[in-house]
């Protein structure tokens, strides 16, 4: 199946294709620059394939891609067509669900399940933007893109504009290399141009000299160290923009990288010269010159607002909306992780569970938003600093859990439990009414005999549920963890 494009046979579709002979790019060999973005491309977006194409006439001419592959196909029968028609991004979240694409052969024959396009622009020779390429992911598996995903690709479609754009403009500079200063205005608005793309998508490219240890940066990668343009430092105190641990590595990875002839990419938390933190990553390959390698050769992107964001995200997966602290879904898995050092490290260990008493009562009398702020000040109290990095977690309606591991909290455990039990008694109001809630706590230490995280649950349970029995002196029915 191919997919017929409503293509402009007249002015439109020729300006396009001047703009695009312009470049000079079609059936060329890979070029660094371009390998980098597509390899960027596939990272930012979690998929197998990223390529950088260019659309002829007939053909679509893949200039790079993240992996290894065909160089050209039919432009009917590319997605990309469709991209470069339309002349805006283009999402495919499933192309068998897709009436126009299911039966092409990217799908059928190939496996093809997912697309995400950004088409790519030059001017023509009037001046006039024109959609010549496309930069695009791909996955055998379908998918939805996330919002801040398809920005990335937005992103990165800017940046290999304006390294189209350098291109055009070098090869138009070695046309008309006489015109003197008329050209020197020219190459420095077009290198302008290049540089805000490069702010825009916060990357710049580096280069390491085996030879010497010398580095090459383009103008970007000094603004995300925070450095002058041109105070270039040495390997040695570039990596130590980086914290100690993730120094180690990054140097690590670099040296495994040089050591065996392959690419490497990572991400690290970085300190600049003016001692903002930030979240970036480094990826390269090497440059290989008669079986040797001599340089490596890459990127440098500050992702602070996409790391920071995945960070936000992960946080919302794992944390009670009310209260602020953990969720039970978080507080088993960090149980879990608790127990396991224990058991290997031989490092102590206690889990205290909380029922709140008087909460009930709170909620009949003084309403549900009383009730919330009951919880709201108890996940408050239940991450002051005095516990020491104990996590805190609401485990049910009016059930916490705080999991104990620092030895200065437990060479005291009826200290521990007296302080707990204070700082859960709280007051609440409304209409001139006021009521108290506290807290009944179970603690319980692990040792070999608590095989799983139910043993050990039920053991503090057990203490709680005597604890409530002597506060209330009636027994009270409880869900055991």
């Amino acid at each position: 199946m191919t997919f017929p494009a409503s293509r402009d046979d007249g002015h439109g579709e020729a300006a396009r294709m001047a703009a695009l002979q312009a470049l000079a790019l079609l059936g060329t060999e890979p070029e660094r620059e371009f390998d980098a973005l597509v390899a960027l491309a596939a990272d930012l977006l979690g998929c197998p394939l990223a390529l950088l194409n260019l659309i002829d006439n007939d053909q679509l001419f893949v200039k790079a891609r993240s992996a290894p592959g065909e160089r050209s196909i039919e432009r009917d029968s590319a997605f990309c067509d469709r991209t470069v028609t339309d002349d805006r991004v283009t999402v495919i979240d499933d192309t068998l669900a897709d009436a126009r694409f299911r039966d092409s052969a990217l799908v059928v024959d190939h496996g093809i399940r997912f697309y995400a396009g950004a088409p790519l622009h030059v001017p023509d020779p009037e001046g006039v933007r024109r959609a010549v390429g496309t930069i695009c992911v791909v996955d055998r598996q379908p998918r939805h893109a996330a919002p801040h995903e398809l920005a990335a690709l937005q992103h990165l479609a800017t940046l290999a504009e304006a390294l189209l754009e350098a291109r055009r403009t070098a090869l138009k500079a070695i046309h008309i290399a006489t015109t003197g200063e008329e050209l020197v205005t020219r190459l420095g608005r077009q290198d302008q141009i290049f540089r805000q793309a490069e702010q825009i998508a916060a990357i710049g490219w580096w280069r390491l000299s085996l030879e010497d240890g010398g580095l090459d940066w383009s103008d970007n990668v000094y603004r995300i160290h925070g450095l002058p343009v041109g105070q270039m430092p040495q390997l040695d105190a570039a990596l130590r923009f980086y914290p100690e641990h993730s120094r180690q590595l990054v140097q690590s990875a670099l040296d495994d990288a040089i050591a065996h002839g392959r690419a490497f990419s990572i991400e690290a938390d970085f300190v600049t010269a003016d001692g903002r933190q930030r979240r970036v990553r480094a990826m390269a390959d090497p440059e290989v010159e008669d079986g040797r390698v001599v340089a490596m050769v890459g990127v440098f992107q500050d992702i602070t607002d996409r790391h920071a964001l995945e960070q936000r995200l992960r946080r919302s997966a794992d944390t009670d909306a009310l209260t602020g602290i953990a969720n039970r879904a978080a507080f088993d898995r960090e149980l879990e992780a608790a127990m396991e050092r224990a058991r290997r490290q031989g490092t102590p260990l206690h889990l205290a569970l909380i029922d709140l008493d008087g909460f009930k009562a709170i909620n009949d009398t003084l309403g549900h938003g009383a009730g919330d702020d009951v919880l709201r000040m108890t996940g408050q109290a239940l991450g002051e600093p005095w516990l020491l990095g104990s996590i805190a977690a609401r485990i049910g309606g009016d059930e916490f859990a705080v999991i104990v591991e620092h030895p200065a909290l437990l060479s005291d455990i009826a200290l521990l439990h007296d302080r707990l039990e204070a700082a859960l008694r709280v007051q609440v109001g409304a209409n001139g009414v006021t009521m108290s809630s506290s807290g009944s706590i179970g603690i319980a230490a692990f040792d070999n005999d608590c095989q799983s995280l139910r043993d050990l649950a039920r053991r503090a349970d057990t203490v709680l549920y005597a604890a409530k029995r002597r506060r209330v002196g009636t027994r009270r029915i409880r869900r055991v963890a």
